[in-house]
């Protein structure tokens, strides 16, 4: 969630001056990492996981601890990238996690080559039905794929609140992304919601406090000062109407192997 965004160098100047200090970059927490994980079924035993919009890489990290496998993380951020790599290193993490420069759309990965697919609030970036499409290719027969994604609540939201989303203009409720997982092909495994804890804990307490400490050394610049209002305004909006909106945690599962045989037999006579 962006919020309206001018197109400010200034803006994404701060923006990232923040966001690249947070311990997450939305909401999210180890314990629903967990949660997902477990509905993922038996992984193989050193499974081959690919974390998709990583950010700093809490949750990569997460991943890398609860699994025994190999977790590699795109995102477009340099400095992001950077970060993950550093704190994976310092975690004795550095020969499982392996942080890469790259886009969503087109991670760059052999066809089938995952067991699992992660992404946690970065999906919509490219639109719901091409990220899907990716993910599922990225899967061998029987893997499995894990998101979180922003679903409405309410059929009328308030219109503070629509616009906040206004970078997410096919938004839908948790029937509408059921709907787009069965028409990409995956089988939905299961879903639940984000609590609250999982918005405050570890992303919008963190952003309140660094937007002070910014506002401390930006004191004198309206500019910077107005961008780091419309910053803040994000977790003051989610106090007032947190119930017109949610994030939805998706498992799904990719066709195994007969039936995966069966859609390139498909494809092929098309």
């Amino acid at each position: 969630m962006g919020g309206v965004i001018p197109p400010s160098t200034r803006f994404w100047e701060l923006f990232f001056e923040i966001f690249e200090s947070l311990p997450r970059q939305g909401p999210g927490n180890r314990a629903c990492t967990a949660r997902a994980l477990g509905l993922c079924g038996e992984l193989p035993p050193s499974p081959r996981v690919l974390d998709l919009g990583s950010g700093v890489g809490a949750q990569t990290l997460d991943l890398a601890e609860l699994t025994s496998g190999i977790v590699v993380a795109v995102d477009r951020h340099p400095p992001f990238v950077e970060r993950l790599r550093a704190s994976s290193a310092a975690r004795g993490l550095g020969h499982r996690v392996l942080p890469v420069v790259g886009d969503l759309a087109h991670p760059g990965v052999l066809p089938g080559s995952f067991d699992l697919v992660w992404s946690e609030g970065a999906l919509y970036n490219v639109g719901l039905e091409k990220a899907l499409e990716t993910c599922r290719d990225a899967l061998r027969p029987g893997g499995h794929l894990a998101f979180t994604d922003a679903v409405w609540c309410v059929e009328d939201p308030p219109t503070e609140v629509r616009a906040s989303f206004e970078d997410y203009p096919t938004m839908g409720s948790t029937e509408d992304v059921r709907a787009a997982i069965a028409a990409s092909g995956l089988a939905l495994v299961g879903h639940f919601t984000l609590p609250d804890e999982a918005w405050w804990n570890d992303f919008y307490t963190p952003l309140l406090r660094r937007v002070e400490e910014l506002r401390g050394e930006y004191g004198n610049d309206d500019e910077a000062i107005a961008v780091l209002d419309q910053i803040e305004e994000e977790p003051r909006m989610h106090r007032r109407h947190s119930g017109a909106y949610a994030y939805e945690f998706f498992v799904a599962r990719r066709s195994s192997d007969s039936a995966f045989r069966e859609e390139q037999h498909a494809a092929a006579s098309a």
